[in-house]
């Protein structure tokens, strides 16, 4: 049975029920993990909150402690649980394929590799048919640069500020947030340029975003119009004409920066971006590694929403539900420039990869996630937005579909980030209440909600209440 949890923050909220229950947690006791966690993990691995979560088990939307006590886990592990925990149609799956064929590697053929790549590829617009299977988002990113480079023999990349793209010392390059990077020679060749942000940046306001929240900030843009991008636009053209050469391997960007907090770039940004782009020679890269399976609700693929085919799409996190596995999709021109020597990984597209995948693609469909991802998080973000109306530290409620970013603040006006003992008492109050949020932005200041895509209008209800108990208790300590 499960047991009884009092937290030390009380709320109103109510946790909807969950038939759900966990098995019993048998393993160390919790001390002994920490001590296994401080001798034998490497210290960069960092846990989230004071005293850090030992979870137990998973079911769709919910994950277990080791305790017993259940959470609403609205970040998914970091947006990649797509349609939940441990969710019976991808589970059972993978382990019918665990007692077939775990791995021979792509030198033979095998049904799930061939079967996984027309699954997906039809999922994608022409001349997108192409794919490359790798095993994570920055393996993935890694080889989109490769290709560009090999395909346009250019060498220089362009990437948005606050963007992430990988932790390889290829892609630290892309990725454009300083706590990410060492202090060791990482980036040649790769140029960032100005972030879009219609919040935060020096332009922007209550029409640029594509989304059901706009900024408070308001513009003076015409319809039809929108002087933020005019703006942005010229700062891109900017760093084309001083940081590059005339001719360039590509750009690429997140539909939407997941890292850096669901930043919104103004409508039509991308588009003339791609095309600066291709006048130079490049090629245009999507990120969808956080965007995509339709995440965003309106479109399958995050880059779908702002009129746009790329020559690269970059695929991870919620391609396979939690598995290890990542994708690269291009055209067919652009893959046979990689064919002039041996290109080769062991693991990517392995039966077992493939097969979860598959029943990845089969959930999402059959459960109505996409359309399910538009609802409820339309809904959650008209919630959140009365919060920002209410509280002067919520500066921003911002994204599309289950892509949600609240970016907190010391007041409107100035919109300095709060500071991070304030953030972190709140974020440590939503957990105590039985909610778990995601973090992120350049001073960690975004509240970043990417549940998995399962969750209903009742989790929000509940989410919402404690988020607002949480704010409320922090208005509380400040007077």
């Amino acid at each position: 049975r499960q047991r009884k949890w009092k937290s030390s923050v009380s709320t109103q909220a109510k946790m909807p029920p969950c038939d759900f229950v966990p098995e019993k947690y048998e393993s160390y006791p919790y001390e002994r993990m920490q001590e296994i966690r401080e001798q034998h993990i490497v210290p960069s691995l960092r846990t989230y909150y004071k005293k850090p979560l030992l979870l137990h088990q998973g079911h769709m939307q919910w994950l277990f402690d080791y305790e017993g006590r259940r959470y609403l886990d609205l970040f998914a592990g970091i947006v990649t649980v797509s349609v939940g925990h441990c969710h019976p149609k991808v589970t059972m799956a993978t382990q019918k394929q665990l007692a077939r064929l775990w791995h021979t590697t792509n030198i033979y053929m095998y049904p799930a590799i061939h079967e996984y790549a027309e699954k997906l590829t039809s999922l994608f617009p022409d001349p997108l048919k192409v794919v490359y299977l790798t095993n994570s988002g920055s393996e993935a990113n890694d080889l989109a640069m490769f290709m560009a480079r090999l395909h346009t023999r250019n060498f220089d990349i362009i990437c948005l500020r606050g963007g992430y793209h990988g932790g390889s010392p290829y892609t630290l390059g892309l990725t454009s947030l300083t706590p990410y990077k060492h202090g060791v020679a990482n980036g040649f060749g790769c140029t960032t340029t100005m972030l879009p942000d219609v919040f935060r940046g020096p332009w922007g306001g209550s029409h640029c975003r594509d989304s059901p929240v706009q900024t408070v900030r308001k513009c003076s843009c015409t319809e039809g119009a929108c002087l933020a991008k005019d703006q942005y636009i010229e700062q891109f053209k900017d760093t084309l004409n001083t940081s590059v050469p005339k001719t360039v391997a590509g750009f690429i960007a997140e539909p939407m920066q997941g890292v850096n907090g669901a930043v919104q770039y103004p409508r039509n940004f991308l588009k003339e971006a791609y095309q600066l782009i291709r006048e130079r020679g490049g090629l245009c890269i999507s990120d969808e590694v956080q965007t995509g399976f339709g995440r965003t609700g309106s479109h399958f693929w995050g880059f779908q929403t702002h009129g746009v085919v790329p020559d690269i799409v970059t695929l991870a996190k919620g391609i396979g539900n939690g598995f290890p596995m990542a994708a690269v999709v291009t055209t067919k021109e652009i893959a046979s420039s990689l064919a002039q020597n041996l290109h080769f990984n062991t693991f990517g597209g392995n039966p077992l990869a493939c097969v979860v995948g598959a029943a990845v693609l089969d959930a999402i469909e059959e459960d109505g996630l996409q359309k399910n991802s538009e609802d409820v998080g339309t809904y959650m973000l008209l919630e959140l937005a009365k919060l920002r109306d209410k509280f002067e530290i919520v500066g921003d409620v911002r994204g599309k579909g289950l892509m949600i970013g609240v970016e907190m603040v010391t007041d409107k006006n100035s919109q300095r980030p709060l500071p991070a003992e304030e953030i972190n008492q709140i974020w440590e109050d939503c957990k105590d209440m039985g909610v778990l949020i995601g973090r992120g932005g350049l001073y960690s200041q975004t509240f970043r909600i990417k549940p998995p895509m399962c969750i209903t209008k009742r989790d929000v209800d509940f989410a919402v209440e404690v988020f607002h108990t949480a704010l409320q208790r922090h208005v509380e300590r400040a007077a």
